[in-house]
């Protein structure tokens, strides 16, 4: 090559090689790069395993053969001025039988050669011998046929280039050793940094993923499904997640949140705002209470503590939805006949921005709908903005809807997989989080409601209510089981109530009962002395009852327990 010929391709391949993003692009654009215009062949090893930063490497350390490159035409052993095999068309040994793992010896040629970092021909005879350790050829070229190249990233070499050419084309000149020098640089600090970016995006995908519920809830009259996607290998993680917290009274809080950006802090951001969630869930605060807490955590975080999140409450009972957003993209509401809405939430300001004063709506889930939650990465990307991407989503739910009878839903698992299509191929510039809610509700028939008076005589007036609503649900082998259990609990709350108290009886898979009153502190087992008068009412509920429990909420305390019917018992 002439001087300005190499300077102009130098740059090429440089710019070339600097667009790879992970470590194949790179070694691919160096190989790319230099074949043909610079060379008719190239082997690339790299370190195995790669050290990362500070890392130390394995001893001895090993390379390994990452990539071959070579012109389309097949080199042949004529080429290298060696008697021609049988076979016409017969490979380079050099390329076809070149050792895949090569370990470095401390005080071999290979190992000299490699810490001299620079680039040599193969010509004298420690070249020779490097040359021969690391393909393992017996055949080698010559004269300034070949240059071997170590590779050296930020702290250490990495590994090494061979650049081979063909008898029949120019050889090597002097000045091509600095040509092979600056591609094996700009590789070298290429392959450190797709090395460096690889660990950190893996280790915030996987921080992610932990962060995210392993299993959804079943909930009482509510069908639950989720999905996500990570970002292309371009933006990759982000701070998407979804949950779903079950609430005292058979509701359900359904959670779908963003944080702004893609690194390990969005994903550290996003499981500190999860577990923040969940604590307000469990204090049983409205949807605009637990936005307002949300926010003012998210400001203690720090600033520029960015996120969206839409927090939802379905009462199967009400079949009704209370929510409230902040800057959230809507939710859409598909019905059984096939139709769908956006529920129209007031989008108000994102998390962390302060001072935002949030708004709650309350809106009818019928049942047989499905409610999607979801993060923008869905429905936005360099093609089309958030709301052309909605009306996308509503189309394809639509269809969707249409596979099915008008008088039934579709299956809610593989709903979920059609709705991803929408993204359709080729890179993603955002993470996807996607919450699917199918309402079935409890049926009036199968609720039981009554308020006691907190005075003695309501644990009868409490038994008479089971008798009746177990003989109207056939369910006649529970009385004497839930009447004693519902004894128990209804006593408890009513000798330290000052308020009215409620009972719930609820008729699904299982015989539910909730007793609520206005007393916070939590009933908890404890051991029962021989004089003692009470005390032992918990462990009749603990051995009687298939799962029993008890929540604060905001006005006091709710006890439940649950029993199997006589046929899931058997």
């Amino acid at each position: 090559m002439r001087e300005l010929e190499r300077l102009r391709f130098v740059g090429s391949a440089t710019r070339r090689i600097a667009r790879g993003m992970d470590l194949d692009e790179i070694v691919l654009g160096l190989c790319r790069a230099s074949v043909p215009t610079f060379s008719d062949a190239i082997l690339v090893y790299l370190r195995h395993p790669l050290p990362v930063g500070d890392e130390q490497p394995v001893n001895p350390w090993v390379l390994k053969l990452r990539r071959t490159d070579r012109i389309p035409e097949a080199l042949t052993l004529e080429s290298l001025g060696d008697p021609l095999p049988d076979e016409p068309g017969a490979e380079l040994p050099l390329l076809s039988g070149a050792t895949p793992l090569v370990e470095v010896r401390g005080n071999g040629p290979l190992a000299e050669v490699l810490r001299g970092v620079r680039p040599v021909f193969i010509e004298s005879q420690v070249p020779k011998a490097a040359m021969r350790e690391l393909t393992g050829a017996a055949v080698l070229p010559e004269g300034h046929r070949a240059i071997l190249t170590p590779l050296r990233g930020r702290r250490r070499v990495i590994g090494a280039a061979i650049f081979l050419r063909r008898p029949d084309r120019e050889a090597f000149a002097t000045e091509d050793l600095q040509v092979a020098q600056q591609l094996a640089t700009h590789s070298a600090l290429g392959v450190d940094k797709a090395v460096l970016y690889g660990r950190e995006a893996s280790i915030a995908d996987e921080l992610q993923r932990t962060m995210l519920p392993d299993d959804l809830p079943e909930p009482t009259g509510v069908r639950l499904a989720s999905r996500y996607l990570p970002a292309a290998h371009s933006a990759r993680v982000g701070g998407d997640w979804y949950d779903a917290i079950p609430l005292p009274g058979s509701r359900v809080a359904l959670v779908i949140g963003d944080v702004m950006g893609h690194s390990t802090t969005s994903a550290a951001i996003m499981g500190q705002l999860r577990t923040t969630v969940q604590t307000l869930a469990g204090l049983d605060l409205s949807p605009l209470d637990v936005l307002h807490h949300l926010d003012e955590q998210a400001q203690r975080l720090g600033q520029d503590r960015i996120a969206t999140c839409l927090y939802a409450v379905y009462d199967p009972v009400a079949h009704r939805i209370t929510a409230a957003n902040a800057g959230h993209p809507p939710p859409v509401l598909l019905h059984v006949d096939g139709s769908t809405e956006l529920v129209n939430l007031p989008p108000n300001a994102p998390i962390g921005v302060g001072g935002v004063d949030f708004e709650m709506v309350e809106v009818e889930a019928p049942a047989g709908a499905t409610l999607l939650l979801y993060t923008d990465g869905l429905v936005e990307s360099r093609t089309r903005d958030v709301w052309t991407g909605v009306e996308h989503l509503r189309e394809k739910l639509a269809s969707i809807a249409q596979l099915t009878r008008r008088d039934a839903a579709a299956p809610l698992e593989p709903l979920c997989d059609e709705v991803l299509d929408i993204v359709g191929p080729g890179d993603r510039d955002d993470d996807i989080a996607l919450l699917a809610a199918r309402f079935e509700g409890i049926a009036p028939d199968d609720v039981a409601f009554r308020w006691l008076d907190p005075r003695a005589e309501s644990v009868r007036e409490a038994r008479r209510m089971v008798r009746e609503n177990l003989a109207r649900w056939e369910l006649d082998e529970l009385v004497d089981s839930v009447e004693l259990l519902v004894s128990e609990v209804v006593t408890n709350a009513v000798r330290y109530a000052e308020r009215p108290v409620t009972l719930r009886l609820l008729r699904t898979d299982v015989l539910r009962c909730e007793v609520g009153d206005d007393v916070p502190q939590l009933p908890r087992l404890r051991q029962a002395g021989p004089a003692d008068e009470g005390g032992r009412g918990l462990y009749l509920v603990q051995r009687l009852a298939q799962d029993w429990g008890a929540t604060r909420l905001s006005t006091g305390k709710l006890v439940w327990f649950e029993v199997a019917p006589p046929e899931a018992a058997g």
